[in-house]
């Protein structure tokens, strides 16, 4: 379970993507995360919508700082 906020530049580099291709990945569940109350432009991400990223990019949670 993720506790805290994370920034999509932590969640890039610990999935280990470039920028581009994780942003690519977030247009394609935009829909899913504007539901969630996430705008595109935003930078800092609440734990729920961490979590839902993490399995949906399959990033690790444990690989988070």
């Amino acid at each position: 379970m993720i506790t805290k906020y994370y920034s999509k530049k932590q969640l890039y580099v610990a999935a280990g993507l470039s920028r581009t291709t994780f942003y690519r990945k977030l247009l394609e569940i935009q829909p899913e995360l504007a539901e969630r109350g996430v705008t595109r432009n935003q930078q800092l991400l609440p734990p729920d919508v961490v979590e839902y990223i993490c399995q949906k990019v399959r990033i690790n949670s444990a690989s988070l700082p």
